[in-house]
């Protein structure tokens, strides 16, 4: 058996529903691996999984595709590689309470946004505003980063970023009405989010056993559209005590599957998607050029 760990971006949820169920249905052990998956809630969130990742504390980390690029192009790079694409589209959103009346971008100008600190996070947030017609003057805040989402609840934010399919989920059982706003809809070519990642030099080393984690993992997702009440069973066992009273997972795999993509697509990123947003990294000045030349995923590990 190989032992493999995999630090997650945050609290087990729908996102993360194929490793759980590879997992608890013996994908990873029929490929001989053992896996090891790690919350963020074991140190608050202390270190990222990009640095988890950077430190060798895991073998693969899951994060938007930012944080790939982010590793590779920073001063004490870290050779990151895009391996697995765990949704097809981007169905996340920058969004506020209906109540509060900020029904565009734009209007978010002097308004609090309370971010997770992400690299380029702010400044796609203020490009989005002025793409609206806005200037991009925003106040913003870092909370915790497991308790933004209730900051923008409890009045203390105006706008965070959420995942439609979980957050989204939430207000919606809640029947708290929200605006949200797509990065697409003001032409930000956002790219995957989340992807699984490595490192090169330990792809290299470990191929086989990397190969057979991610192909286990792409069979969970897949599984995991076609028995949606066996899943969401499993997820239960792993969600914190207030998802489980707070999200309908029902609701919430109905709003995610079709994103996990079919055989030929799932976990598969497309070069052109990839090269769109490093592209707008480097027009919006948020980048330079050295990054367009860089290999930043790969999809062998699926084949």
């Amino acid at each position: 058996m190989t032992n493999i760990k995999i630090a997650l971006d945050w609290t087990p949820n729908i996102n993360h529903i194929g490793i759980f169920a590879a997992k608890e249905l013996g994908f990873y052990r029929d490929s001989e691996i053992e896996i090891e998956i790690i919350n963020p809630v074991e140190d608050n969130y202390n270190l990222t999984p990009g640095k988890k990742l950077e430190l060798g504390l895991t073998d693969f980390a899951i994060a938007p595709f930012e944080t790939v690029i982010s590793l590779n192009n920073k001063k004490n790079a870290v050779d990151a590689i895009a391996v697995f694409a765990i949704l097809q589209e981007d169905i996340s959103s920058i969004a506020s309470l209906k109540s509060s009346n900020l029904y565009r971008p734009s209007l978010l100008d002097g308004k609090i946004y309370a971010s997770y600190k992400a690299r380029y996070e702010d400044h796609i947030v203020k490009e989005m505003i002025k793409n609206d017609g806005g200037i991009g003057d925003i106040i913003i805040t870092y909370p915790d980063k497991l308790g933004i989402w209730n900051t923008l609840l409890e009045k203390n934010a105006d706008a965070t970023w959420i995942f439609n399919n979980w957050e989204g989920i939430e207000a919606e059982s809640k029947k708290i009405e929200l605006n949200k706003f797509s990065l697409r809809e003001f032409n930000i070519p956002y790219c995957y989010s989340p992807v699984i990642m490595t490192k090169k030099s330990n792809l290299v080393n470990k191929t086989k056993e990397y190969a057979n984690f991610i192909k286990a993992t792409q069979k969970g997702y897949l599984y995991s559209q076609e028995n949606k009440s066996v899943v969401v069973n499993i997820l239960k066992q792993y969600i914190t005590d207030y998802d489980k009273e707070n999200i309908d997972l029902n609701k919430s795999i109905q709003a995610t599957s079709a994103y996990f993509g079919d055989d030929e697509l799932c976990g598969f990123m497309k070069i052109e998607r990839i090269n769109l947003f490093l592209k707008w990294l480097v027009d919006s000045n948020l980048e330079n050029k050295i990054i367009l030349d860089q290999t930043l995923f790969t999809n062998e590990l699926m084949y």
